[in-house]
């Protein structure tokens, strides 16, 4: 029960985009397109899951064995570094186009905060593998569905005829915060 709490509360309650802040850059910059937002949200949620398995180990097998805690945020960079590395080579082979689609923020993976900050998170809140896993790929899901419907919510807003003044980024902004504050309704559900 307690895994499926947390799993409802990483995608609802505290979403790592509207209640936590984390990977604003992805959110605005992929969010034009549903396609690209789709490639974007399943880049993320292979290299958040995977990173924070891979970084959960180094963290308790050899940082924490060998004392070296000093050294967590850096070799959790490496690590992550290297999975958008393997993503970005795998992508470029296997879908051209949304390789294409992804352009500079595939590698921008690297230094989105939502993955370093899920991988740190899961240390500090003490969590065991399993529920590290269940809470990264639960987080992936509400960054990809966060995404989605600001990529759904941008395109229609294409549609429509806006105020020079709140073209482009202004009227993106606004939207983004009415969709943070409908997440807020989600925080009286699930209390963890």
């Amino acid at each position: 029960m307690e895994l499926l709490l947390i799993f409802i509360a990483a995608i609802f309650v505290n979403n790592i985009i509207f209640s936590q802040f984390l990977g604003i850059c992805p959110f605005l910059g992929v969010s034009k397109k549903i396609d690209t937002a789709l490639g974007m949200s399943a880049a993320v949620a292979f290299v958040l899951t995977l990173a924070t398995v891979v970084t959960y180990l180094i963290q308790r097998f050899v940082l924490d064995v060998f004392d070296l805690q000093y050294l967590q945020t850096i070799s959790f960079i490496l690590v992550i570094a290297s999975l958008v590395q393997m993503l970005e080579i795998m992508l470029k082979k296997v879908s051209p186009s949304l390789y294409q689609a992804l352009g500079v923020f595939l590698p921008l993976i690297t230094t989105n905060c939502a993955v370093l900050g899920v991988a740190i998170l899961v240390i500090q809140k003490d969590y065991d593998l399993l529920t590290s896993v269940v809470y990264a790929f639960a987080t992936a899901i509400g960054f990809g569905l966060a995404l989605i419907l600001f990529a759904g919510i941008r395109e229609q807003m294409s549609l429509v005829n806006i105020p020079k003044g709140m073209k482009g980024t202004p009227i993106a902004l606004i939207v983004a915060g009415l969709l943070a504050m409908a997440f807020m309704g989600f925080s009286g559900v699930v209390k963890v």
